[in-house]
């Protein structure tokens, strides 16, 4: 989920990112369902509005797995407050709490490691158009060495850099991905936002287990009827968080859909089980039971 624009999709025209020309909407449903003619029509040039991962994509990561550490979170505290036989009130403390202490971390955090990782990229394509400025002909070299790695003759090697060299700015950038594994940085990638979606998605998510017990006072329900109901929302959510992913990623819908409630489903279980274990070794659960 790192990036889901490649180099083959874009170059740097004027310091814009310009996108390809095509529907890469199209195009991936076209390779799903292996309709050869779909995907010329998605390759011929039009006048509409390109619709691709792009701005979208930038914060997927942050939605997806901010959404899902939120409601596995969660929901592994109500599971275990109720494997340990604690009340609604308990569940509802610890799971507020947890839900707010939790998603600032995980905002903060993963505002700090974009922003190390987009520092880090920006200082090493600094340096390369430092290299690339004021020794050409090395960095030249060293692209023409890597293709002829992959297989190029010397000479088609040294014709294809020559080519590309001509426009500095892309071959920055092909540089940046062919010798260090990374993608150019993009100006306008906001770490900090990158924090915001992840806590708010980390919140908005999370709540949803506590939803039950939080309109208990409505429904008169009983705690384990709210269980029940939390773990039927907490469920669907997750299978469509884990449709939603695969929407970004070109997956499988279903199979991305029943990982994400695995994953949630084993933490559940487990935070249940320990919690059931710990409460009836205290002899918690014989007190509540009599």
């Amino acid at each position: 989920l790192e990036r889901f624009v490649t180099m083959a999709e874009y170059s740097v025209v004027g310091g814009e990112r310009a996108g390809p020309a095509r529907d890469l909407t199209a195009a991936r449903e076209a390779y799903e369902v292996g309709d050869i003619e779909l995907s010329r029509q998605a390759h011929e040039p039009n006048n509409s509005d390109e619709h691709h991962a792009g701005d979208a994509g930038k914060y997927v990561k942050s939605l997806v797995f901010g959404g899902l550490d939120g409601i596995i979170t969660t929901f592994a505290v109500v599971a275990a407050s109720v494997g340990g036989s604690l009340n609604s009130d308990v569940i509802l403390l610890m799971g507020f709490a947890n839900l707010v202490a939790d998603g600032l971390s995980m905002g903060f955090g993963d505002y700090l490691s974009s922003q190390a990782e987009f520092d880090y990229t920006r200082a090493e394509h600094k340096r390369e158009r430092w290299e690339l400025d004021n020794y050409p002909e090395g960095e030249k070299r060293e692209m023409e060495e890597l293709y002829i790695k992959r297989g190029m003759t010397a000479a088609d090697a040294e014709s294809v850099v020559g080519v590309m060299s001509k426009y500095k700015n892309f071959f920055l950038d092909v540089m940046m991905v062919e010798e260090l594994g990374l993608m150019p940085p993009d100006e306008n990638d906001s770490p900090a936002k990158n924090g915001l979606v992840t806590f708010a998605a980390f919140v908005i998510f999370g709540v949803i287990p506590l939803l039950p017990f939080v309109l208990m006072g409505t429904t008169k329900a009983s705690d384990q009827v709210n269980f029940v109901a939390a773990c039927f929302l907490t469920g669907f959510t997750m299978l469509a968080l884990g449709a939603a992913k695969a929407k970004f990623t070109s997956q499988s819908v279903v199979r991305s859909a029943f990982l994400m409630l695995l994953n949630g489903g084993m933490a559940a279980v487990a935070a249940y089980l320990v919690s059931w274990g710990i409460a009836t070794a205290m002899g918690r659960n014989s007190d509540s039971a009599t």
